[in-house]
């Protein structure tokens, strides 16, 4: 049987949170066409190529055809252009359901509904948002440990780690962020804050096992490894204690 054409397209900007949208498709089994986009050699962000394929200019982007909203069978589909990694994530999810992970996205019957709701946006929302502000001080050439608002944005980093620290209590080989047994789109989601992020701002997890185990689970996953190297093959997954070398700096 011929492999379907895929109607997905997914652009990837190098070392970015767009990683989340290939490695969901990997998990799901999407067929898509994947755009690599190279990051700009002196200033280190996006080229004005990527910026132009949606108004926010950030990754991640795709598109995607749809059936045309006329009634006429002959109509051709409609292409459609979307941002925000959330957005992404829940658009695939729910557009795209695979009958072997039919938990990707809990529904609101699922007894880890609330549960998975909260860290899918805790992902963006929370702990993405405090390590944007820390990256954004020290790139500004604040000391973190001295200014007000450098201490507060660290406090608020560690927050963080503490929470996800406790989620995973336990450290078992099916523990994920949702629930035992339960690996969900909040995965997807945070594992980028995790790993890749500290090639941007170097960040220890040297006092956070139960992460350390998890990434670890998170490095096991085949769908996680074909995405990593599909999308950004040059990077080492940043899956230990410790932020890793030839980090990126803009």
């Amino acid at each position: 049987m011929a492999e379907p054409i895929p109607t997905l397209t997914v652009h990837h900007l190098n070392a970015s949170s767009s990683e989340r949208i290939p490695w969901l498709c990997e998990e799901l089994n999407i067929p898509y066409n994947l755009k690599i986009y190279p990051r700009d050699a002196v200033t280190r962000l996006a080229t004005p190529e990527f910026k132009a394929l949606h108004p926010a200019g950030s990754a991640p982007v795709i598109n995607d055809l749809i059936a045309s909203s006329n009634t006429s069978p002959n109509d051709e589909p409609q292409k459609i252009t979307l941002a925000e990694s959330g957005a992404c994530v829940q658009y695939l999810c729910t557009k795209y359901p695979s009958p072997s992970h039919s938990d990707i996205f809990p529904s609101p019957s699922h007894p880890s509904y609330a549960t998975f709701l909260y860290w899918f946006h805790f992902s963006n929302a929370t702990f993405q948002a405090a390590l944007m502000r820390s990256f954004s001080l020290q790139v500004s050439g604040i000391d973190l440990q001295t200014f007000k608002m450098g201490q507060l944005a660290t406090t608020r980093v560690h927050r963080g780690l503490a929470m996800l620290e406790a989620q995973l209590q336990g450290n078992l080989e099916d523990q994920w962020i949702a629930g035992r047994n339960l690996f969900t789109a909040a995965d997807i989601m945070i594992v980028f804050s995790l790993t890749t992020f500290r090639y941007w701002f170097p960040y220890s997890l040297a006092g956070y096992p139960n992460i350390v185990g998890y990434l670890g689970r998170i490095g096991k996953r085949e769908a996680y490894q074909r995405a990593m190297g599909k999308a950004d093959p040059g990077l080492e997954p940043a899956l230990g204690a410790e932020a890793p070398g030839g980090l990126l700096s803009l």
